[in-house]
Formats: C-alpha cells, structure tokens, sequence
C-alpha cells in the first residue's frame, strides 16, 4: 500500500512515520531499525516511508530534531517567565529540562542516549538550533555573574555542567535507579538545588 493508494493524508502518515519510528527506536535499538520494519508497522509499503525520508538517519535526525524544538519551547517558556532575575532563571531552567526529560522519556532517550556506531554527521543547521537550548542555560549564568549572583569564567562550560548534572538525574529517575526510599520530587529539588548553590558566591571565611 502506498500513500496515495488510500488517500492517506500526507501530513498524518508523516506523523505515523515518525511516531512509529520513535517507539520502534526505544523499544528494539537503531541497528533493529528499518524501513521495511516501519512499514510493515504502519500497514504501508518501505516505498512510502521514502516519499518522506531519504534514509533511517534522516528519520532519525528528525525525530532528534523534534525533540530539541520541543525542549526548545519549555525552556524558552520557562526563561519568560523570570526575565529580569537570572538566579530564577536558572532554577525555572533547570526544571523545566528535568520535566520535558520525564515527561518525554522516548524523546529523551534519541536525543541524549541513543549512541548509533554508525550515523550520518547531523545536519549542521539543526545543531545550531539544538544549541540554543543550551545557549539559554549559558544566558542566565552570564547574566547572574553580571549582576555578581553567580561565579562562573565560561558560562557555556558552566552551561554544559549544568546539563551533565541534569541529565545525571534525568537518567537515573528513568531508568528507576534512585533508592526507592527518596521521594523522586526531593531528589530533583536537591539536584537542582546543589546546581544553584554551585556557582553562588561563596563567602570567604572570617580571620581567626
């Protein structure tokens, strides 16, 4: 079956594609995965999924490219919020990668911990749009060492610790390998908490 073999609309099967892909890629890994595997799930012909996408690793670049766009949207929404005090910022910022990670576990798993051996190079304009994710992080620690809030000499490496130490928590929560006796919300408040206590001033200690 093709797609215009039923009049499927193109935008829907370019939905099912992707959505399909997705659980397939979680579920049996990037070397399980293929085109004639996606078909078969859809009910349409590997022909049809290359109406839309030139290989698996277009596909796959899209779905990663999604989910950054996605994650792009709650932080940006999460900055808006806290525009004029960088030490909110943060906090918001931090919170925000931490839900979309638990609330996005598929996403979450392409974006950051699927590792194909072998993939095309991702496309360089989607990386630069990815990287604004990061960039926001970056922002509020340039704007917090600014107003003398935070201590940080390179706000995008400070930026990208913040990120190690997020997904650290992220993953661990997932991949349910917290003890069970601390309450998931306690476990992301002191993550996030021991990320902002981090770059804050510390005093120095007084003469004896």
């Amino acid at each position: 079956m093709t797609a215009s073999s039923n009049g499927s609309d193109p935008e829907n099967l370019r939905r099912r594609i992707l959505d399909t892909a997705r659980h397939l890629l979680v579920q049996e890994g990037y070397q399980n995965l293929s085109m004639r595997r996606i078909a078969d799930a859809i009910g349409y012909s590997a022909t049809s999924i290359y109406l839309y996408f030139d290989s698996k690793d277009a596909l796959l670049h899209t779905l990663i490219h999604e989910g950054m766009m996605r994650l792009h949207d709650r932080l940006e929404a999460a900055a808006a919020q806290h525009p004029d005090r960088p030490e909110a910022r943060l906090q918001a910022l931090c919170r925000a990668f931490v839900q979309f990670g638990l609330h996005n576990p598929e996403y979450y798993e392409i974006m950051f911990q699927l590792r194909p051996e072998r993939m095309e190079r991702y496309p360089p304009d989607k990386y630069r749009q990815a990287r604004k994710n990061l960039d926001a992080f970056a922002a509020a620690l340039k704007a917090g060492a600014a107003e003398g809030a935070f201590v940080v000499t390179d706000p995008r490496v400070a930026a990208s610790t913040v990120w190690a130490s997020l997904h650290g928590t992220v993953s661990l929560l997932l991949a349910d390998r917290v003890d069970a006796r601390i309450a998931p919300d306690t476990f992301i408040d002191t993550a996030i908490r021991q990320v902002m206590q981090g770059f804050r001033h510390t005093p120095a200690p007084s003469a004896p």
